[in-house]
């Protein structure tokens, strides 16, 4: 088995941030989360980051799974919608995977800096 196999989310490491408009880091959009009853409204990537963070304090990553999330929150156009999962977190260091489900493309973070990087770098073109 390879080692990215291995390396999967448990599905409480992964949510879906569905873009509507973006500029200069000002976003409307929506996170979804499957600790999250709902859509939460996100207005910019840092809002994004610390709201990842908070979910990401309440895991356990449980024998049994939450589920994972639907594949878009705004429903209708989005210019948007990305998973990410976040494979590792250690000391406030994330490492993981942004998949831009639009353009089925998929980006290694290393960071949570290199991952609003990415995000602002695809919105930004």
């Amino acid at each position: 088995m390879m080692l990215r196999e291995k390396m999967l989310p448990c599905q409480s490491r992964e949510a879906l941030v569905t873009v509507m408009s973006y500029h200069d880091g000002i976003m409307d959009g929506c996170l979804q989360h499957p600790r999250l009853d709902g859509k939460e409204k996100v207005r910019s990537l840092s809002q994004m980051i610390l709201l990842l963070n908070s979910l990401l304090d309440l895991e356990a990553c449980l024998d049994h799974p939450l589920p994972l999330v639907p594949t878009d929150c705004m429903g209708g156009k989005s210019r948007a919608v990305f998973r990410i999962q976040i494979l590792f977190r250690e000391h406030y260091t994330w490492q993981g995977r942004l998949i831009w489900q639009n353009e089925k493309q998929e980006y290694v973070f290393h960071s949570a800096l290199e991952l609003i990087q990415l995000v602002d770098e695809i919105l930004g073109e």
